[in-house]
């Protein structure tokens, strides 16, 4: 297994700097932000274009890896992550438009791996959100094996504010539901981009998950999560971690990484833990940003080869 990063907590650098910093500093793998060049950031970490899938052609997919081959780095995967069920229709078309575009940059730049949402309209049960999947994905998973491209699908809920009550904004987030979803959509190259900082708050044994879902996790993310106690006792767990699941840096939330690791690698996973940096105390400057990530490689390095 490889370190990496994922480019979105560095909106502001060019990849050039980011792959400086990567290197520089003990990574060997970029997952790159792909959404449009010209979107605007809905969330937190989101609107970030390390890559124009849309422009993107055989000699600018060259230039990229060239960069980033003279760094030593790889990529692990495009990484776009959206809501193709967004309740606002043209968000959703929007997304649906742009991840076939995604799909077709990752092929030139011979990356095999797409991280994504499976999306949910936050509104919908769980039946009519699977009938949902049933009606729109086949067709954009047609597209990612056009290009020899694989979906792993992240499994955050997307349940952050009372505007995503009750359902999130993403379905692919437990055991039972990742069942569904790959029995709709079937294949060795639909699976999940797993992140184990979701399991905490959902009391999910992330060893149990590694166990049994070895053969569909296609990339991994690490991101570490507190509970906040306080916030847990004020709202309960009805109030489905809203103010009481807080991102951390890999090290200092609840994960038990030397556990994690060592399922993934009983189980066979040989690609990218690729850091996912989400963690408020280490924003606002690309300084603290930068030391968010030198404090995951720390926690993660000893375990990686």
């Amino acid at each position: 297994m490889h370190l990496g990063l994922f480019t979105a907590a560095f909106p502001d650098a060019t990849l050039e700097e980011v792959a400086d910093f990567a290197s520089q500093n003990g990574y060997q793998a970029l997952e790159l932000a792909a959404w449009p060049q010209s979107d605007d950031a809905e969330r937190r970490y989101s609107g970030v274009c390390h890559v124009p899938t849309e422009t993107l052609d055989a000699a600018g997919a060259q230039a990229i890896r060239l960069l980033l081959d003279s760094r030593g780095l790889s990529i692990s995967s495009l990484g776009f992550y959206p809501n193709v069920f967004d309740p606002n229709p043209v968000t959703a078309a929007a997304a649906r438009a742009h991840l076939p575009h995604v799909f077709r940059a990752a092929a030139l730049l011979g990356v095999d791996v797409v991280g994504t949402f499976v999306g949910r309209n936050p509104s919908q049960s769980v039946p009519n959100a699977l009938a949902d999947v049933k009606a729109v994905w086949p067709e954009l998973i047609a597209s990612a094996r056009e290009h020899g491209v694989a979906v792993a699908f992240e499994n955050c809920p997307m349940l952050f504010s009372q505007d995503e009550w009750p359902g999130g904004k993403n379905l692919a987030y437990s055991p039972a539901l990742w069942r569904e979803l790959f029995r709709l959509l079937p294949g060795d190259d639909v699976g999940l981009n797993l992140d184990p900082s979701h399991l905490v708050w959902q009391m999910i044994d992330i060893e149990r998950v590694v166990r049994e879902f070895a053969p569909k996790i296609l990339h991994v993310h690490a991101k570490d999560l507190e509970i906040d106690r306080d916030g847990l006792y004020e709202q309960g767990v009805m109030g489905l971690g809203m103010g009481w699941q807080v991102p951390r840096i890999p090290g200092l939330g609840e994960v038990r990484w030397d556990r994690f690791i060592a399922a993934l690698f009983r189980h066979g996973y040989d690609g990218v833990v690729s850091v996912e940096h989400e963690d408020r105390s280490f924003e606002g400057s690309r300084e603290l940003v930068e030391r968010g990530f030198l404090i995951a490689r720390d926690t993660l390095r000893p375990y990686l080869h």
